[in-house]
């Protein structure tokens, strides 16, 4: 089941792998998430000392009244992966100048999983052909449908 997405990262990125991680969450950011109140806009994903961390991801408090004072909202998330792995995309990021953006969080069984994709960054002239693309499109399906009526 997924919790939360990233619609703007594939608009944004061209997506060339899919790598899934967990994310280490406190007690009520678990319940917090599980109950949809978390936003992956503007979300990336960093190498820190031989860790990876989710960085911008923001979880709003499960229960706002009964919060503690030093609770943030947008702090840094470790995300677990085996070494081999962090190793292999550790590589790929700073060889190839891509990036690690997450584009969606989902449970499964029990557990709170990112799907992390290795990404590009589309040109802007990459972005204005896919909505072109998708406006045409658009208007085919509606000529059609009158065609049909």
């Amino acid at each position: 089941m997924t919790l939360a997405e990233n619609k703007k990262a594939r608009f944004d990125y061209e997506i060339l792998e899919k790598i899934e991680a967990g994310i280490e969450l406190k007690g009520g950011e678990v319940k917090a998430v599980k109950s949809g109140k978390m936003s992956l806009t503007g979300t990336y994903a960093v190498f820190r000392g031989g860790e990876m961390y989710l960085i911008g991801c923001d979880i709003a408090p499960y229960q706002p009244l009964n919060l503690t004072e030093e609770y943030d909202s947008k702090r840094s998330r470790r995300l677990l992966l085996h070494r081999s792995e962090m190793a292999e995309l550790s590589l790929k990021v700073k060889e190839r100048g891509l990036t690690l953006v997450p584009l969606s969080v989902y449970d499964r069984a029990g557990l709170v999983k990112v799907l992390l994709g290795l990404a590009k960054r589309k040109k802007k002239f990459d972005k204005r052909e896919k909505i072109r693309e998708r406006d045409e499109k658009r208007k085919i399906e509606v000529r059609l449908k009158k065609l049909e009526d």
